[in-house]
């Protein structure tokens, strides 16, 4: 059974609560690589690398197209968004609460 935190699946919580996959988004983040890439850049066995893209597949945060003999995997931004669409509001109350600290700060200087 699926759960949802506002519109964002609790999987896609679980998926980014894996260090090795949030260091793949990380790989993936500015360019789209092949898993021996991904494997290089790791330091990660490519069992374990194949393991965690096949979670982040399923859960929507890759994509894969074939070229040649090898798999080469990109980012999807879709689900990142849809987590930053449910952090925001608490980005926003921590930066009113920053800018209320800020303004205190600077009424103590004066």
């Amino acid at each position: 059974m699926v759960r949802h935190i506002g519109q964002v699946s609790t999987d896609a919580f679980t998926v980014l609560a894996e260090p090795t996959r949030r260091r793949i988004l990380d790989q993936l983040r500015d360019a789209e690589r092949s898993v021996g890439e991904l494997v290089d850049g790791l330091g990660v066995s490519q069992p374990a690398v194949s393991k965690h893209l096949r979670v982040l597949r399923e859960a929507g945060f890759v994509t894969c197209r074939t070229a040649a003999r090898q798999r080469i995997y990109r980012l999807d931004p879709g689900p990142l968004r849809a987590v930053d669409g449910w952090l925001d509001p608490y980005r926003r109350l921590w930066t009113r609460h920053l800018d209320a600290l800020e303004r205190h700060l600077d009424s103590q200087e004066q």
